[in-house]
């Protein structure tokens, strides 16, 4: 992860507003953010960046913690 390119989050849907609204309180209150999520150029960046770095919180990429671990999963037993 380390020297990874992040020049995508520069050009994020997200850049600029409140990053509360991609932290809930509670995952099932993430709708704002998928919908703001849902229409972003790098949204695959995003959700691989959120993957590769196993991030933990919050909505990365239009995929909350939970979709995240589901993601990751698949991926490990399809390789």
């Amino acid at each position: 992860m380390s020297g990874a390119d992040l020049s995508w989050r520069d050009r994020g849907a997200c850049n600029g507003l409140e990053p509360a609204i991609f932290f809930p309180d509670h995952e099932e209150d993430g709708a704002a953010a998928k919908a703001i999520c849902e229409g972003c150029g790098v949204r695959v960046a995003c959700l691989d960046y959120a993957l590769e770095a196993r991030e933990r919180q919050g909505i990365w990429g239009g995929a909350s913690a939970r979709e995240r671990r589901r993601i990751a999963r698949t991926r490990r037993h399809s390789a």
